[in-house]
């Protein structure tokens, strides 16, 4: 168990957005921002706002930036600058990067994804497979809602060309067996490709310790501003033709895959909150989160669903559930009014509410990050019993 304590209070001056009367546990959909990152987003517009290659200060300056935030993003990810790639979104980034990785793929050739992921790691694959003849296999999950491991080995052939999940699921919370699946892609032959959205903001990305090929998340996910940030190992860049404009340069390796001017102001954010998690640690991070994960769970009051692992271990602190006799608008929306803010539906995660059979009525959704307090997880539980 860590030892490293975390100054909540101190964390939570640090954002502006946290002294409105409002618990917010909507972090599966986007987190809060602190001040720092608003700041360096402003900063730019006043002092730094060009585009690139200009002959003058404020481009030489943006030009700075984009090495900077190429720099962060490989500390970040932990690998090399040159394999990073900024983009609109994971989503978006999903669909340009897959249609790359296929251009070369032949109809037969499979794709294996899983029934925890976001649709993001699903749609854009059916869609090259609907446009190119290949075949998608979906890897199911346990009752409990883990990833079933010998259902993907069952699911390997020698056509399978990439095996795509969830470093975490974004409905539930649970946590994939990064390295064992990243083994089985590799012994098949197939790429393997991560999304850390929601992990994003609840443990440290280590694409060059995983094995992974292929890695997207989003720094609105942690603290951050609006943006896609994708890896790709640099043999495998190197080895896809990118869609890109004529003039655009072939280096850094991961900029021949970003299209059209990038969004500078953002970049200084996603620095910003880079820096800022850095000032906290994840150490201290994960340990407040885990103790409020198992707050949430000690305290759940009769007459509530749990959908997902029931204790922290395998998880992160994201919880899905429904309350006895509540219809599930009605349970976020009775809990919006006193001043808790969660999710309900589906949350983009389509095949798990399939498999959980909850496709029609979707389930609540609470998400802890390391803004919250115990003060607020109690609230929460309270206001939950009150449904």
């Amino acid at each position: 168990m860590s030892t490293v304590a975390l100054d909540v209070e101190a964390v939570r001056a640090r954002f502006s957005a946290l002294r409105q009367p409002l618990a917010f546990f909507d972090g599966p959909g986007g987190t809060q921002v602190p001040d720092e990152v608003i700041d360096a987003v402003s900063r730019y517009y006043r002092e730094s706002n060009a585009n690139v290659s200009g002959p003058y200060a404020t481009s030489r300056r943006t030009e700075a930036l984009v090495a900077q935030a190429r720099l962060t993003a490989g500390e970040f990810l932990r690998c090399d600058p040159e394999e990073t790639i900024f983009g609109a979104n994971m989503t978006t980034l999903a669909f340009a990067l897959t249609r790359t990785a296929g251009r070369s793929w032949n109809a037969g050739d499979e794709i294996v994804v899983t029934k925890l992921d976001h649709d993001a790691n699903v749609s854009p694959w059916l869609e090259l497979a609907h446009d190119k003849g290949l075949q998608v296999r979906f890897v199911d999950i346990n009752e409990d809602t883990t990833l079933d491991l010998d259902d993907l080995r069952r699911q390997l052939t020698d056509r399978t060309r990439v095996v795509a999940f969830p470093i975490a699921s974004n409905a539930v919370g649970t946590l994939s067996d990064v390295r064992r699946v990243v083994d089985l892609a590799h012994e098949a032959g197939a790429l393997a490709w991560a999304d850390a959205v929601h992990y994003g903001p609840h443990g440290p990305i280590d694409v060059d310790d995983w094995g992974v090929d292929v890695l997207i998340c989003s720094p609105y996910k942690f603290f951050g501003p609006h943006l896609g940030i994708a890896f790709g190992r640099a043999e495998l860049l190197e080895s896809w033709r990118p869609y890109k404009v004529r003039p655009a340069a072939d280096q850094p390796l991961g900029h021949r895959f970003e299209t059209g001017t990038l969004p500078h102001e953002l970049l200084a954010g996603f620095v910003a909150a880079v820096e800022y998690i850095e000032s906290i640690g994840w150490e201290a991070i994960q340990a407040h989160e885990r103790a409020l994960g198992e707050r949430f769970l000690a305290g759940l009051p009769e007459g509530v669903t749990l959908y997902g692992l029931p204790i922290m271990d395998g998880r992160v602190a994201t919880f899905a559930f429904n309350v006895a006799g509540v219809p599930t608008a009605d349970a976020a929306g009775r809990l919006g009014d006193a001043g808790y803010a969660v999710w309900h539906g589906n949350y983009y995660a389509v095949e798990v509410m399939k498999r959980l059979r909850l496709e029609k009525a979707g389930a609540v959704r609470a998400g802890v990050v390391h803004y919250n307090t115990a003060e607020e997880v109690d609230g929460l539980l309270a206001a939950i019993a009150a449904l």
